[in-house]
């Protein structure tokens, strides 16, 4: 692997502080970073003159859809979107065909990724009522995924009775979609026959969210259990957890629930639609505050794409989802630029917090010793989110039409340069994420 010698970019330091300065990388890992490195002859060297150099995202929620249901998206296709939006490792959840919930499963599914995906991969394995020694020894996992609403099937953990062994046994990370699913049944009789899909926010209102939110807080507390709370969509949520939430609890947020609202279903119909629903123009403001004030502690796309024809149909028959890979980064970095928070927390919530509530070694931060899984941006230029432009296989975004900055010029996964300037390279293969216990 010849080293590659990045000069001139702003880095990111660990310290949130930037140094104008030159990166070395060599054998996949940041070996170096100076105000200036003398190269070898040998050394590839890249200008990155006026650009800001950052870790890469982590994307710890996404659905991928392979194996199953590939005409929705694919890992290849995933995983060019996630290099052209700088995201260079993900987690990816359990809700594919065969559903992820055996070793087997699991297998099947790495051995997928290391022959398609041009990034960093990591997986859930699912929950169900009935596999808890499965939970209890499928490896590599980065944790465990509840459906406690929102689902169907064997992944639909939603009784209480159901859900507590998973939480009594067992010491890995436990990560929920946090929804009532009783409420959820009964507000849909109740609102039967309205095909506004703008109702979907009260059918699956903040109550519902807040129940599970309890329930599951309550189970990790009793048995001391590591807990994730996965999208928090409700400025409730916040507030509870803002009194109640222990040291091993983590949350996080997406794009979505901080930049969209209950406004969105009137500009975008059901490409609003996603499980939780969009919220309140309020419940943006204190999700955000929570966010800044570390409530909240990192940010994930749920990436989970549908065609444009699924999404037509008429409301309920509409699927819930929405892709975000691709402008997750620039996404932020645009609020960033705004003043709504700085670059530095930016790539915390996107990199550094990801990595660690997952344990990921060698990941989310630019030093010495550290993966070179690198993304450049650049914070100098405003382009608009285009359907044509992006790499998703369902070709459409909720976003179509933003102006945002920070759009990565040059994307980096171990070491290898894997999106530059509009071109992907497609030769580029991730590798299989480890978690330390």
């Amino acid at each position: 692997m010849t080293a590659l010698l990045i000069r001139h970019p702003r880095i990111l330091l660990p310290d949130g502080e930037f140094l104008l300065g030159d990166i070395l990388i060599e054998q996949g890992k940041i070996v170096q970073v100076s105000p200036e490195i003398t190269a070898e002859d040998s050394t590839l060297i890249m200008d990155a003159r006026g650009l800001t150099l950052l870790p890469g995202v982590i994307d710890p929620q996404v659905h991928f859809r392979e194996p199953g249901l590939e005409y929705k998206e694919d890992l290849f296709t995933a995983t060019c979107a996630c290099a052209k939006g700088g995201v260079t490792s993900f987690l990816e959840m359990p809700n594919t065909r065969p559903l992820t919930t055996t070793q087997a499963a699991l297998e099947q599914k790495l051995q997928l990724a290391a022959e398609k995906c041009l990034v960093n991969y990591g997986f859930f394995i699912g929950a169900t009522p009935e596999n808890l020694p499965d939970l209890l020894t499928a490896n590599p996992a980065c944790g465990i995924k509840i459906f406690m609403g929102s689902s169907h099937g064997a992944l639909l953990v939603s009784q209480a009775g159901e859900i507590e062994p998973i939480f009594a046994q067992g010491d890995r990370l436990i990560a929920v979609h946090a929804e009532d699913q009783a409420r959820i049944l009964q507000r849909r009789q109740e609102f039967k026959g309205i095909h506004d899909p703008a109702i979907h926010s009260q059918i699956q209102d903040e109550t519902v969210a807040l129940n599970a939110t309890k329930l599951a807080l309550s189970l990790s507390q009793k048995y001391q259990r590591r807990l994730h709370i996965l999208h928090l969509s409700t400025g409730i949520e916040a507030e509870f957890l803002r009194e109640n939430k222990p040291s091993w609890v983590t949350a996080e947020v997406t794009p979505q629930h901080l930049l969209l609202n209950t406004e969105s279903y009137e500009k975008i119909g059901t490409l609003a639609q996603m499980n939780p629903p969009l919220r309140s123009p309020e419940n943006n403001q204190i999700l955000w505050q929570a966010l800044l004030d570390g409530v909240i502690d990192f940010i994930a796309t749920d990436h989970a794409p549908h065609t444009l024809e699924e999404k037509s149909k008429e409301y309920p028959n509409t699927p819930s989802g929405m892709p975000g890979v691709e402008t997750s980064l620039p996404l932020m970095l645009t609020q960033a630029m705004t003043g709504k928070c700085s670059i530095a927390q930016v790539s915390h919530w996107m990199s550094t917090a990801p990595a660690e509530a997952y344990k990921i070694p060698n990941k989310g931060l630019i030093k010495p010793g550290y993966d070179a899984d690198l993304v450049l941006v650049d914070l100098d230029n405003y382009r608009p989110v285009l359907r044509e432009e992006l790499q998703t296989k369902c070709g459409w975004s909720p976003f179509e039409g933003w102006e945002l900055t920070g759009w990565p010029a040059i994307t980096i996964v171990g070491g290898n340069i894997v999106y530059e300037r509009g071109k992907l390279n497609t030769d580029v293969r991730g590798k299989a994420l480890s978690f330390e216990q």
